[in-house]
């Protein structure tokens, strides 16, 4: 079984067996767009929130309702505005916004607050269910494993971001592509997957849910 590269321990992982909070990070997800005046300060919040800390991993989504405001961008993604809407809509919040941040798609704040970003990362490691489905990455077959069994559906999705030399924007991980696969509901499964870049896998609720895991593939 390849190990959780960077998020979980060397220890972690048949299903069943606890994790320990500190292997499993909390997911960040920051919704900006280039004509937003306040994004620059939230990329620069959130590179110095990934420099500090271990308990994280950093993706960034560009929308594209702000492109009125000036020139398109070109990391705009349609869906983006998706995905921030469902959070929105989920969590019963007034409308989107940039800079926006969530946290395992189930606590939010704007994503320049230092103060409020570290506690709801805190708070995410709190509440964390102790015990998830086993997810597993097979890089020489390039396919990914999900088994156990669970009471709700759960999903796997994919997303490609840039990252390392790649990455030549101000963003932490901004995601370029996204692919979310059929509902899960025990047993095993296999996904076969082809990166052009940088991927990671999010393990989650159906739908655009609370995300339970996050696993680099590389």
């Amino acid at each position: 079984m390849i190990r959780f590269f960077a998020l979980f321990a060397l220890g972690a992982s048949l299903f069943g067996n606890a994790m320990a909070d500190a292997d499993r990070p909390v997911l960040v997800e920051l919704f900006a767009n280039q004509n937003c005046p306040a994004c620059p300060k939230a990329h620069r919040t959130m590179k110095q929130i990934e420099a500090e800390r271990d308990d994280v991993f950093i993706l960034t989504w560009t929308v594209n309702y702000w492109d009125y405001l000036g020139e398109p961008d070109p990391m705009a993604m349609p869906a983006a505005k998706d995905r921030q809407m469902a959070y929105t809509d989920r969590l019963s919040l007034r409308a989107p916004y940039t800079p926006q941040s969530f946290y395992d798609g189930a606590k939010e704040c704007p994503g320049t607050r230092k103060r409020d970003i570290r506690r709801n990362i805190s708070k995410r490691m709190k509440l964390r269910q102790t015990e998830i489905p086993d997810l597993n990455w097979d890089a020489e077959a390039q396919e990914l494993t999900l088994n156990g069994a669970t009471e709700d559906a759960l999903q796997v999705t994919v997303v490609e971001y840039l990252s390392g030399e790649a990455n030549a924007t101000q963003m932490v991980n901004p995601v370029t592509k996204i692919e979310t696969h059929t509902p899960w509901t025990g047993g095993e499964a296999a996904y076969p997957i082809a990166c052009e870049t940088t991927c990671a896998a999010l393990l989650h609720q159906e739908g655009i849910g609370e995300v339970l895991a996050v696993l680099p593939l590389n």
